[in-house]
């Protein structure tokens, strides 16, 4: 043993430790002598067997490295004892490398790693120790070479056979052998075949430890044997096609005289195909041929043209000298003789007359040496013989060229036969022994005959050569053919074949009958030869006078067998006694000779042949009047005659069977075979087995009983199958082959062991046929009662319907069905031959199609019979197989079941079906628990499992999409492969139910710990073994390393998908995922090396393609979340990079190779901006390969069937398939129109039948078209959500900074293009519509992001205003708008959700457009003067603007159309951004074309109109438990487009027009104000759903806003909008009081405010009241509005302001700063509004003061204390008579509060501007300060970059400066207005008032109201006193003192002469002053 380890050691040394570099493979290249043999092996396979492109070269390659290896064939390295020292010294001493100078160091390490490669290889082998290993290795090396030679040699061109390859290859194959053959390959060849032995290297192994278990013995002496018959196969294809030196033949003949035979006296194969060669060499009948290279092939015959070689030959064959097998040396010595012969025919031929005379002489010592007894035991009797083709078609040419060609010698033969047989006779008469010297040589060749020809498992049909057509002369179709002439002669070769078949016929000596009759049986075997044999005996038959016998016509016809057989029956019958079961005991057989016995099998055998191929022979000998084969066959059965004939008579019944016609009648005779008795045959049948058949130990007649039963099964069961005698049914059958064969089969005594599992095989086949056919049908579960002899009896259930029951319940069936899999397990596991091994295989298939079927049929079976309710008791399959087992006491049925996934090499089709039933058992999440204790229970079954389910994951063999009716080669393939389908289907269904389950087992996940505490490791790392998921892995890694990429996907597309899938669940699922992840991006470098060769092309599957993409796609967006997060820059970096570079790569060869062929790949229809060189994006080519189109089958057209009728069918056949598309079952389908076709009744039916069923046909066709086609858009679909899902994570997940935003802003450019290129094709198809626009919708997003970034960072739009907008040119911009409004109209009228999506990318392009916020500076209009600014240059977002709605107008009305349309009516989301879009294309429309169009068209009506039918549902959001939000939702959006109208004069007018106000004032949604307290124990904990009152106050603000609007467009025609604002205002009167009241101020309550007291300032304008009706009504009430309004002023002017903005701040401490400010603008806006209604009233009373009404009381005190407003306020009084005016202090107090919040304000804004100025140098604490509030969560600010951080403090800074601004604006706003309403109340007070009696009261009520406005002198405020007069002087002297004044005319310079209002302040200012210091009165 030490030998192999030495040997693998020196060969890695040669190698170095580069094979620890090679990638690993399905068989990694571990030991590196093996490795690059193996490698060798491929390259030739993939070159001549599968014929890959460019495999020539790397062929080519392969030879020249591996030449020595081919020219010294399997030498070792010479051993030495100073190798071995050197080896194990290399740690001390050092070893000299091959390759390299001096010697090297082999540290320990080093010798480690050596032992390592082994180890490397050991997870393939799980159980075998290294050593072990590397004699598997070795061989496989050896072996790798072998194949390679072998399949070498056979891509020559030659004489017999071609592989049809290049011509290229063809030469460098050519050229390599030749030179191989040159240095001596033949012989070296014969003595590695000499050398090699099993039985020897099994003893040199077992002498060093080198063998292991019975697996490893197995495996090691297969490859042995391979190895050896892949030599002599080399030898054997090189003769096939050219010819053998001289030296080299000699050799040959050399090697084979001294050949030995097997105990059964046949060669084995590898002898075989010497011998073969050498035929082959001796072989000249392929010039008969005539091709037409037959002159080249004449040159090089050396038969021909070399003497010496044949008369080396001839004298070496003529050698008296006898071989070890004389039979052999006949064989070669009749091949010469032919050679010989066929050679003297040859013009060329007369060179050699003096060999070729002796022909004859060698013919004859061949016959001497028995030649054809040798060929038929010798060469027949190997296995391999009717296994190669090119075998069969020698023998036959020997076979018939001794016929044809030796004539003379065939007659001698005949002679010397009609002799001995006249010897034979004469003894017989005389009662002595026949002589001892009589020749058998003809029987011998017509056994040879019939022996060779009855085996023909390639179809050849080469015994047609024996038949002349001679019927064909008088054949009617032949009326051309003149004078019964034959149009074309056959050869002569078949006349003489044909001639000696019949002529062997004549006159037959009785020895030769049964010979003749076997050599007929093997000459019939064929449809044709069948035809012909069959007129043979017809003819035969023909009487031409009486002959002696008796019987007219020759002893070998129909007439003379069925007249015998009928004689037979006949006279056993008269002697048949009463069927008395004790004379089956002692059967007679005196009527029966042992000779007729022979005879009449023989005949029997022959006739069941012709009729197995021929169906006209089996019609036309039943319906023979005289003969009746069927009737007299079943009654010999009934006769006492051997069981061995009884076989035969049912064997050939059987065939009989085959047509239905003759099955129907078949089933009645055995029913009724005798009279007024039914099931006699049954009984008999009974009686032979238990009482003949048992003592005697052998079952032929069961078994041709089972076989016949096989047969008239398969067709259909006659229904009233013994109607009349018994309950009619195949019930008593089934019991019989049950009761009586099966369930006693084990424990009966067999002579012959093998025929045990011969009777198990032949019963379960009937078995699984009759369960395979039942389909559970409600009908099985009713008990049916029928007639019987007046009696009403139970009738029988349906044969499969009785198995089913037995297979659902604990019955002896089951049992012995479950531990037949458990012997056969068991009995493979020794891996021993044993008799009777196949058919025990076989009969395992059965048992587990049984199962396999009742799994499937069981959930049908169980509904029906639920639904029944019939007292059936049965149970699920799947729980009976967790039963215990009586054999082991322990529950491992599903364990053995498991078992035969390991022998999946040698049974394939049990490891199939073992893999189907553990798939169905999988689907039951309870039952994997219990399997996942089960299979890992025992240590050494665990493993064994797990090797079983890697080995038929990793079988190289299995191969995809091969069609049935295949060679048994590409079946094993085809099945190899559904099985590893299976498998991963199982993993597929368990990952997706709960831990533990069956995948985390096989795939080598913790199933005793936490799943995600698992660490992957390649096989054989810290003793992991190799599982499921290193198969699946290395079955994908093949080949991604070379620029075709992986194999797989080309090779196995199915397949492919649904690994790709296994590995997405592990990665998609939370527990997996980790350790998943962390292997693949470690280990394999998984998903890069497959992303690389994206996109998978595939024409022949291309649904398979995209579904591979799509699950790699999931995956890689899965690894891009996952590596962002955990911060691995390199690895995101890395993919981000290959799917978005558009830079040919250079990382790899492979890669800059695939990055070529891309750039040749036209970028058709592609908009190009950048230069040529570049290369298609990954992901766009990905886009490239999904195509949009989708041919749709056209519709049915039907003749006889009703379409609609048909299309319910088909709609009731359809059904979601596992992958979840809607498909429909064809074969259901099938079924239904099959037997609705036969429903029909009547002749016109029966005519019409092939029409119907070519209907059906089309039918049928047309569904699985359709099929086609949704699985076709359902992989579209999914490749596509997995092409977005990739694409969004792309952009969303991945650190901003790894794609540079010019980059990142043309990489979304070039997808949106190419997304709207192929969705607006004509041909897209709908269905992928969705999923494009929500891609659309996402790009459009980042694209808008993405710019506005570029913007805030300062990419600055003044430079870019003219090549375009940002990294990205106005024209792209451009392309991709008009895109997007052609995919907007392309929809049409449907597809209004999919619009939604695009209305919102059209609103993010808009949005790019928009200017962002600019700081209000203050200084704007300081320096520009307004021709400056009409002049200034227009800026980038103007530029945009006006383009984009140039484009958009461009589009006309039919776009207006759709959005209008859609914003009125439809699905909600849809609406809302339907709206949001009129409303962002109104703000930019300056021509106002889409505010007309919605105009006139009267969809803005309709949108008003529809506010009155929002009312009851706005209503109804304000319980305390609303319904859903979105009308909410809606009417804002409704709003907001109608506030956006309201902004133009023209739209205001418009809405005015459509009743806008008048719709609003019929809503009662505005008086249901909730009650703020009752509510809050209702509210909503998340906070999302906004509490009632919040949601009122969504309602009123969007009004209120729009009134505002309205009010301030309506300049011109403002009375008519302000009186019915005011008319609004009056209906909702008592509502707007009690806002006006609010008792609790909060942030929302005071923006209520802010826009209700605007409206109210802007209703009470002059000539207003006017137009409303005066009436004493509305009067009060805006009376009591002012009140209000007043009252209000003074709580917020008052100190309650300080303790609301601390409220605030206390409320929301974290937006503390934000809310304050909020707060500030909202009380100075209200402050501002009430001052300006103050200053309106007062204009509108009068233009002059002495008339100017009075609103404030002549007190100048400011409001003291802490509730100063409260002090003035009335709102607690009951009635409006009573309630106090406020006093004018209150308006010098806001004016002093005003003055000093200026400057505190002003301050501010000076230092938010210095820093924003400064913004680099702001130190890295006041930037966070800044971020605070712009970012959520704790420790937000920290995780942001830099970069983002001064973004945010920049925005914070512009939203703090123009806060400020506005603040500053309403300020000065309110200064003003104060100083007004002081001037006009002081001028009144001092200047014209008159005191009064301070006793009266002041009452400002109605009556004062009325008599100001009657006597015209306009006391607001009656009865004054003078000392009233006086003491507001002087309060007002005290508090308009200088320091305010000068404050005052500060404000004016510091603001207003900047707003350009120039004097005003200092106006008043002089004016209050000169009131104020007049004396007096």
């Amino acid at each position: 043993f030490t030998a192999y380890t030495c040997f693998l050691c020196s060969c890695f040394l040669a190698e170095g430790d580069a094979g620890h570099r090679r990638s690993q493979s399905c068989s990694p290249s571990g030991a590196s002598l093996w490795g690059p043999l193996k490698e060798l092996w491929e390259t030739v396979e993939g070159a001549v067997l599968r014929r890959q492109p460019e495999s020539v070269h790397l062929l080519d390659l392969q030879l020249k490295k591996h030449k020595p290896h081919f020219v010294s064939l399997f030498k070792n390295p010479a051993k030495s004892a100073e190798q071995r020292e050197k080896v194990r010294k290399a740690s001390t001493e050092g070893i000299a490398i091959q390759g390299q100078q001096g010697s090297r160091l082999l540290p320990e390490q080093l010798l480690t790693e050596l032992r390592s490669l082994v180890a490397h290889q050991q997870p393939h082998f799980p159980g075998l120790t290294r050593g072990l290993v590397a004699v598997l290795l070795y061989w496989d090396g050896k072996f790798c070479v072998a194949n390679s030679l072998r399949s070498l040699i056979q891509s020559r061109q030659g004489k017999t056979f071609t592989l049809e390859l290049s011509g290229e290859l063809v030469a460098l194959t050519t050229r390599f052998t030749d030179e191989l053959m040159s240095q001596g390959l033949t012989k070296r060849i014969l003595s590695l075949v000499s050398e090699i032995n099993v039985t020897r290297e099994f003893e040199r192994l077992q002498k060093e430890r080198g063998l292991g278990n019975e697996k490893h013995r197995k495996e090691v002496s297969d490859l042995i044997k391979e190895c050896r018959q892949a030599l002599a196969d080399s030898l054997f294809s090189w003769t096939c096609q050219s010819s053998l030196t001289k030296d080299d033949t000699l050799a040959l003949i050399g090697h084979l005289e001294t050949m030995t035979a097997e105990a059964d006296g046949s060669l084995d194969s590898v002898n075989l195909a010497l011998v073969m060669a050498l035929l082959y060499c001796l072989d000249v009948s392929f010039l008969e041929q005539g091709t037409e290279d037959r002159e080249d092939l004449l040159q090089a015959l050396p038969l021909l043209t070399e003497r010496q070689y044949v008369s080396a030959v001839h004298s070496r064959l003529m050698d008296s000298q006898p071989w070890k097998l004389p039979g052999l040396q006949a064989v070669c010595r009749l091949a010469w003789a032919l050679a010989l012969r066929a050679l003297s025919q040859l013009p060329q031929g007369s060179a050699l007359v003096e060999f070729t005379e002796a022909d004859e002489a060698l013919a004859d010592q061949a016959l001497l040496g028995d030649v054809f007894l040798f060929m038929k035991e010798g060469m027949l009797g190997c296995e391999s013989c009717g296994q190669e083709e090119f075998y069969i078609r020698r023998i036959h040419s020997l076979i018939t060229d001794f016929l044809a060609l030796m004539p003379v010698k065939v007659k001698q033969l005949r002679n010397r036969a009609d002799e001995d047989a006249r010897l034979v006779h004469m003894s017989l008469q005389m009662g002595s022994e026949p002589p001892s010297s009589l020749r058998k040589d003809l029987d011998h060749l017509m056994v040879l005959i019939g022996e060779f020809y009855s085996k023909d498992i390639f179809g050849l049909e080469l015994g047609l050569e024996f038949w002349c057509p001679t019927e064909s002369l008088q054949h009617t179709s032949l009326q051309g053919s003149y004078l019964g002439m034959a149009l074309q002669r056959p050869p002569h070769k078949q006349v003489v074949l044909s001639k000696f078949v019949r002529q062997m016929g004549d006159l037959l000596p009785s020895t030769l009958y049964i010979s003749y009759l076997r050599m007929l049986k093997g000459l019939a075997n064929g449809p044709q030869c069948a035809h012909y044999c069959f007129s043979l005996l017809k003819t035969n038959g023909a009487p031409h006078g009486d002959n002696i016998q008796g019987v007219a016509g020759s002893p070998v016809s129909w007439e003379h067998f069925f007249h015998s057989l009928m004689l037979y029956h006949e006279n056993l019958r008269r002697d048949l006694p009463n069927p008395d079961t004790s004379h089956y005991r002692h059967p007679p057989l005196r009527g029966i000779t042992q000779r007729e016995l022979e005879g009449l099998t023989a005949f029997l055998q022959l006739l069941t042949t012709i009729v197995t191929w021929s169906e006209n022979a089996r019609l036309a000998l039943c319906e023979h009047p005289q003969w009746t084969p069927v009737v007299v066959m079943l009654g010999l059965l009934q006769c006492s005659v051997p069981p061995v004939l009884k076989g035969e008579l049912l064997h050939c019944l059987a065939a009989f069977g085959k047509s239905p016609e003759i099955a129907a009648s078949l089933w009645q005779s055995l029913e009724y075979t005798q009279p007024n008795e039914y099931l006699t045959f049954i009984l008999g049948s009974q009686v032979e087995l238990n009482e003949i058949e048992s003592s005697c130990e052998e079952y032929p007649l069961t078994r041709a009983f089972c076989q016949l039963m096989s047969t008239l099964v398969e067709g259909s069961l006659p229904v009233n199958l013994g109607a009349g005698l018994r309950v009619p049914g195949f019930e008593p059958y089934l019991t019989f082959l049950r009761d009586a064969v099966f369930l006693p089969f084990p424990t009966r005594a067999y002579r012959r062991p093998a025929e045990k599992w011969e009777v198990a095989d032949a019963v379960l086949e009937v078995f699984h046929k009759l369960l395979r056919d039942y389909e559970p049908q409600p009908s099985d579960f009713v008990q049916e009662m029928v007639e019987l002899q007046g009696e009403q009896v139970p009738a029988h259930k349906p044969p499969g319907h009785s198995i089913m029951f037995h297979l659902l319940n604990d019955s002896p069936m089951l049992a012995l069905c479950l531990s037949l899999l458990e012997e056969g397990v068991r009995q493979l596991d020794t891996y021993a031959p044993f008799p009777g091994k196949k058919q025990l295989e076989s009969a395992v298939l059965h048992c587990l199609c049984l199962l396999d079927l009742a799994l499937q049929k069981e959930v049908m079976f169980m509904d029906l019979l639920r639904e029944s309710q019939a007292s059936l008791l049965v149970s699920p399959l799947e729980q009976l197989l967790q039963g215990v087992s009586p054999q082991t006491r322990r529950a491992d049925h599903i364990v053995n079941i498991a078992r035969y996934l390991y022998h999946s090499s040698s049974n394939p089709e049990a490891a199939f079906q073992s893999a189907k039933i553990l798939r169905h058992i999988a689907r039951y999440p309870n039952i994997q628990m219990r399997l996942v204790g089960d299979f890992t229970h025992d240590q050494a079954v665990s493993e064994k499992l797990m090797a079983g389910f890697v080995e038929c994951l990793d079988n190289d063999e299995a191969e995809e999409g091969i069609e049935k009716g295949d060679d048994a080669l590409k079946k094993i393939a085809r099945i190899q492969h559904e099985t590893q389908i299976h498998i991963l289907n199982l993993l597929i269904t368990s990952l997706e139910l709960k831990t533990p389950n069956l995948a985390l087992y096989l795939l080598g996940y913790e199933v005793k710990k936490p799943v995600s505490s698992t660490n992957l490791q390649d096989p054989g790392v810290l003793g992991c073994p190799r599982s499921c998921l290193h198969a699946i892995l290395s079955l994908l890694q093949r080949g991604s390393e070379k620029r075709s990429g992986p194999l797989l996907s080309r090779q196995a597309p199915h397949l492919a998908e649904l690994c790709y899938q296994v590995i997405y669940q592990l990665c998609a699922c939370a527990d997996t995922s980790g350790p998943t992840m962390r292997y693949l991006r470690t280990s394999q470098d998984f998903l890069f090396s497959h992303l690389q060769h994206l996109p998978f092309i595939l024409p022949s599957n291309q649904i398979a393609a995209l579904s591979q993409m799509s699950w790699l796609m999931k995956t890689a967006a899965i690894e891009l979340r996952v590596t962002s997060l955990n911060r691995q820059r390199s690895h995101t970096q890395r993919l981000v990079n290959l799917l978005l570079d558009d830079q040919p790569h250079t990382q790899h060869a492979a890669d800059g190779e695939s990055g070529m062929e891309e750039q040749t790949r036209s970028v058709s229809g592609f908009l190009h901006f950048d230069t040529v060189s570049k290369v298609r994006r990954k992901l766009l080519s990905v886009l490239d390969a999904i195509d949009f189109s989708q041919d749709v089958p056209e519709l049915l057209q039907l003749d006889f069937f009703e379409r609609t009728q048909i299309e319910q069918v088909i709609s009731n056949c359809e059904h979601v398939n596992e992958q979840g598309h809607t498909v429909c079952n064809v074969k259901l389908l099938h079924r239904v129109l099959v037997a609705e076709v036969n429903a029909l009744q009547g002749m016109a039916a029966i005519g019409q039948r092939p029409l119907l069923m070519e209907e059906v046909n089309s039918i049928l066709q047309q569904v699985v078209e359709r099929n086609r086609v949704r699985r076709s858009l359902s992989a579209k679909r999914h490749a596509l959500q997995s092409w977005r899902s990739l694409v969004e994570t792309l952009l969303t997940a991945c650190p901003a900074d790894l794609i540079p935003a010019d980059d990142r802003q043309l990489i979304i450019r070039d997808l949106l293009l190419d997304l709207h290129d192929k969705v607006l094709s004509e041909d897209a198809a709908g269905e992928l519509m969705p999923i494009v626009a929500g891609a659309v919708f996402t790009l459009t997003a980042h694209l808008s992001q993405s710019v506005l970034s570029e913007q805030q960072q300062g990419a600055g739009l003044e430079g870019a205003a003219s090549s375009g907008f940002a990294s990205i040119a106005n024209s792209a911009l451009h392309l991709i708008l008009r895109k997007l409004l052609d995919f907007i109209l392309c929809t049409g009228g449907g597809f209004q959700r999919l619009r939604a999506h695009l209305y919102g990318s059209l609103l993010y392009y808009l949005q790019i457009a928009q200017k962002p916020e600019e700081p209000d500076t203050l200084q704007t209009g300081k320096w520009k003067s307004m021709w400056e600014r009409l002049t200034a240059p227009e800026d980038g977002f103007s530029k945009l603007q006006r383009e984009n709605l140039a484009i958009i107008e461009s589009y006309g009305t039919a776009l207006m159309e759709v959005v209008c349309r859609d914003a009125c009516d439809g699905h909600e989301i849809g609406r809302m951004l339907a709206l949001a879009v009129l409303d962002r294309i109104l703000s930019i429309d300056r021509q106002n074309q889409w505010l007309v169009y919605l105009c006139n068209s009267g969809y803005l009506r309709v949108l008003v109109e529809s506010l009155r039918q929002d009312d009851a549902t706005l209503q109804g959001l304000l319980t305390p438990q609303p319904p859903l939000l979105k009308p909410l939702y809606i009417y804002e959006s409704k709003m907001a487009l109608l506030t956006r109208v309201a902004k133009t004069g023209q739209g205001a007018v418009e809405l005015l027009r459509c009743g806008l106000v008048s719709q609003l004032m019929e809503c009662q949604v505005f008086d249901m104000i909730p009650d703020s307290d009752a509510h809050r124990v209702m509210r909503d904990q998340s906070g999302f759903i906004p509490s009632p009152l919040d949601r009122y106050r969504q309602i009123l603000l969007p009004t209120l806003r729009l009134f505002q609007v309205i009010l301030t467009s309506t300049t011109t025609n403002h009375q008519q909008g302000a009186a019915q604002v005011l008319q609004w205002l009056i209906v909702h009167a008592d509502t707007i009081q009690s806002l006006l009241r609010c008792q609790e101020l909060s942030m929302r309550a005071l923006q209520e405010l802010s826009l209700l007291t605007g409206i109210i300032s802007k209703t009470a304008l002059p000539g207003t009241r006017l137009k409303v009706k005066s009436n004493p009504i509305s009067n009060l009430s805006s009376l009591l509005q002012q009140r209000l309004c007043l009252s209000l002023l003074g709580r917020l002017a008052g100190s309650e302001r300080e303790r609301l903005l601390k409220q605030a701040e206390m409320a929301a401490p974290g937006e503390s700063a934000e809310r304050r400010e909020e707060m500030e603008v909202a009380m100075q806006q209200v402050c501002a509004n009430i001052m300006e209604y103050c200053q309106t009233l007062l204009l509108q009373s009068s233009a002059q003061a002495q008339f100017s009404i009075c609103l404030f009381g002549p007190s100048g005190g400011e409001p003291a204390g802490r509730d100063a407003g409260r002090a003035d306020l009335s709102s607690t009084l009951p009635s409006v008579a009573y309630s106090r005016a406020p006093s004018l202090g209150l308006v010098l107090y806001l004016l002093k509060n005003s003055a000093a919040d200026f400057f505190r304000f002003h301050q501010s804004h000076r230092q938010s501007l210095g820093k924003l100025q400064s913004l680099e140098q702001l130190p890295p604490e006041e930037l966070k300060e800044l971020c605070q509030g712009l970012v959520s969560g704790p420790g937000g600010v920290e995780k942001i970059s830099s970069v983002q951080r001064s973004l945010l403090a920049k925005r914070r800074l512009v939203q703090l400066i123009n806060n400020r601004a506005k603040l500053l604006a309403l300020c000065s706003y309110v200064i003003e207005t104060c100083l007004f309403v002081l001037w006009r109340h002081l001028e009144y007070y001092l200047l014209y008032c008159t005191p009064t009696d301070p006793k009266d009261s002041l009452l400002p009520g109605v009556s004062a109201y009325r008599s100001r406005l009657g006597d015209g002198r306009g006391l607001g405020l009656s009865r004054v006193s003078q000392q009233d007069l006086d003491q507001l002087q002087t309060e007002m002297a005290t508090g308009f003192g200088e320091a305010l004044q000068r404050k005052l005319l500060e404000v004016e310079g510091l603001y207003s002469q900047v707003r350009s209002r120039y004097t005003f302040i200092q106006a008043l200012v002089r004016r209050i002053r000169g009131l104020l210091r007049q004396p007096k009165s």
